[in-house]
């Protein structure tokens, strides 16, 4: 809501009063401020017009700027003033918004908190307690036990624990290289013609050794000494030596270790 004033010197809303006297628009002696309250007093009592608390606080802060204003004003040594001075009140106005806002809060939530209240009321907790008959009895933890069972685990707890073994006959040791390997090869291969890569490591006993076989074929390979090949997927590889007068150079075969 906002409230209009009327004066000899001015004519509209209090808050225009109040910016136009802070821009020294408006002389604030020029304002008498009696009439202005008086009016507002008018207003509030006439119980046809409703009036929020906002705008009733906001009224009283403008009037109460408007009074200090006025009384710096007719108090001597005016021409001392700094001219910041004047807008101090605005400060102030500042300071009373702040706690305006903070009444309000503390309103919402005791608002909030008799809402609770009000939820809890429309509720009936149960008054009673364990029905008869219904009786909790905790688990005998030793039904059963008897002193032979306690001697045996005690017993049992201070008997010697047998020592750990580590046993390592599930680890695989490399027996033969893949550089040792090539050169066997090399040296097997040339006399045993055309075979499959199943018939030449069908009398290896380990996994590992036909994996270093495999490996030194693929060194021969790449060196140009052995052709291999498979006709079908999945199928067995088949070996054939290329050149029976190459000579082997060993320094050349990748070391493969793991």
């Amino acid at each position: 809501m906002t409230f209009v004033v009327t004066t000899p010197s001015f004519s509209g809303p209090v808050e225009l009063l109040l910016q136009l006297i802070s821009s020294h628009d408006v002389d604030v002696l020029d304002v008498p401020l009696g009439p202005i309250v008086d009016a507002f007093v008018a207003v509030l009592r006439d119980e046809a017009v409703t009036i929020e608390v906002e705008d009733l606080s906001e009224f009283l802060l403008i009037a109460s700027i408007l009074l200090e204003m006025k009384s710096r004003s007719l108090l001597p040594g005016r021409d001392d003033t700094e001219p910041d001075e004047e807008f101090v009140g605005w400060e102030e106005r500042d300071v009373l918004l702040a706690r305006l806002l903070e009444l309000r809060t503390y309103a919402a939530l005791s608002d909030a908190f008799v809402s609770l209240l009000e939820r809890a009321a429309r509720a009936y907790p149960r008054l009673r307690g364990i029905d008869e008959g219904f009786v909790v009895v905790p688990p005998d933890l030793l039904a059963g036990v008897t002193t032979a069972i306690l001697a045996g685990a005690y017993l049992r707890g201070i008997e010697e624990k047998p020592v750990p073994v580590l046993r390592l006959n599930h680890v695989t040791v490399d027996a033969v290289s893949v550089a040792e390997t090539v050169v066997s090869l090399s040296q097997r291969l040339p006399s045993m013609g055309a075979l499959s890569f199943r018939a030449l490591t069908e009398s290896l006993g380990s996994r590992i050794e036909i994996i270093v076989h495999f490996l030194a074929l693929l060194e021969l390979c790449k060196l140009g000494l052995v052709e291999l090949g498979q006709g079908s997927t999945f199928g067995d590889v088949q070996i054939s030596w290329i050149d029976e007068g190459s000579d082997l150079d060993i320094g050349r075969v990748d070391v493969y270790e793991g």
